[in-house]
C-alpha cells in the first residue's frame, strides 16, 4: 500500500499513483480525511470524518446545526482538551446545551452523510429561528455566486475531493467560505465561522453550496437564520419540502445565466 504524504497545507496530502495510460508513478494530490471528535464540557458528543482544519468552527457550526447552540452568547471558549489530545476539539458552554442529545441519535457522522433519515421537520420547527424579512437577492448575485466561491476554493483545485460551502451578503460579497471532503462539514465550518465572529444568526445571507443541496444542509441553514441556499447541484424532496416550510429561497443547477427556484421565489429580484 502506497503511503500518504501530508504536505504544507493541511487540506491536502500527497500518494504516490499509476495514471492509466501512462509509464511509471507519479505524485498526486489527495484531499486529507481524518476523525475529529467534538467533546461538549467534557463529554464526547460526536464524532465526525472531516479535513482537518478550522475544528473550532466546524464543532460549533455543528451545534448550532442541530440546535444545541442558540448563538456566540451560548459558547465561554472552544479549542484542545486540556490534555491536548489529537484530533479532539472541545467547547465550553456559558451555561451548557439548549437541550440534553442523549437517547436522540448517536452522534456518529461520515463525511458523505450528514445526518440522513433523520425524521426532523419538526425538529426545525421547534428550534430554527423564525423565518424574518430580508432585503431581495438579486438573480444576477444567484448566478455569480458559485464562480466566486469556486475561485476561492484552492484546495478543491488541486484535489478535486472537496465540497465548499460559502456564506454570501444579500448584496453578494462573499462572508465566509469553507472547504471539507464532507460537505454538511464544510456547510458547520462555513456557519461556524460567522458564529465565531460574533456574527450570527444571519437573516438576509444565504449559502451557496458546490453540490446538491440535500435536508441536512437546508435543516443547517434554517437553523442558522439564512434567507436560503444557493446549489450547482440539484435538490432533494425532502429539502424542497423544508425551505418551503421554512420560507427559504432555495435555487438548485445554478450554472451560467440559468437556474431553477425550488422555493422563496419572493426572495428574488430582478
Amino acid at each position: 500500500m502506497c503511503r500518504v504524504e501530508r504536505i504544507f497545507d493541511h487540506h491536502v496530502g500527497q500518494a504516490w499513483i499509476e495514471r492509466v495510460p501512462g509509464n511509471g508513478r507519479e505524485r498526486d494530490e489527495l484531499a486529507v480525511e481524518e476523525p475529529l471528535e467534538i467533546r461538549v464540557d467534557g463529554t464526547a458528543l460526536a464524532v465526525t470524518m472531516r479535513t482537518p482544519g478550522e475544528g473550532g468552527g466546524l464543532a460549533v457550526g455543528f451545534l448550532a446545526g442541530e440546535g444545541l447552540i442558540g448563538g456566540p452568547a451560548d459558547i465561554a471558549n472552544v479549542g484542545p482538551t486540556a490534555d491536548l489530545a489529537a484530533n479532539v476539539v472541545e467547547v465550553r458552554t456559558t451555561h451548557g446545551l439548549r437541550r440534553d442529545p442523549a437517547g436522540e441519535r448517536t452522534f456518529y457522522l461520515s463525511s458523505s452523510c450528514g445526518v440522513c433519515g433523520k425524521a426532523a421537520l419538526e425538529h426545525v420547527r421547534q428550534w430554527a429561528p423564525p423565518a424574518l424579512a430580508a432585503p431581495p437577492i438579486s438573480a444576477d448575485v444567484v448566478r455569480g455566486a458559485p464562480e466566486e466561491a469556486q475561485r476561492a476554493q484552492a484546495a478543491f483545485a488541486r484535489t478535486g475531493g472537496l465540497h465548499a460551502t460559502a456564506v454570501f451578503d444579500y448584496a453578494g460579497a462573499m462572508l465566509a467560505i469553507r472547504e471539507d471532503v464532507g460537505r454538511h462539514n464544510a456547510m458547520d465550518k462555513a456557519i461556524g465561522a460567522m458564529l465565531l465572529a460574533d456574527r450570527y444568526p444571519l437573516p438576509g445571507a444565504f449559502a451557496c453550496l458546490s453540490g446538491r443541496a440535500s435536508f441536512e444542509l437546508v435543516q443547517k441553514a434554517s437553523l442558522a437564520g439564512l434567507a436560503g441556499i444557493v446549489a450547482v447541484g440539484a435538490p432533494s424532496t425532502l429539502a424542497v419540502e423544508l425551505a418551503r416550510d421554512r420560507d427559504m429561497l432555495l435555487c438548485g443547477f445554478v450554472r451560467g445565466d440559468s437556474f431553477n427556484v425550488y422555493s422563496g421565489s419572493h426572495r428574488l429580484s430582478g
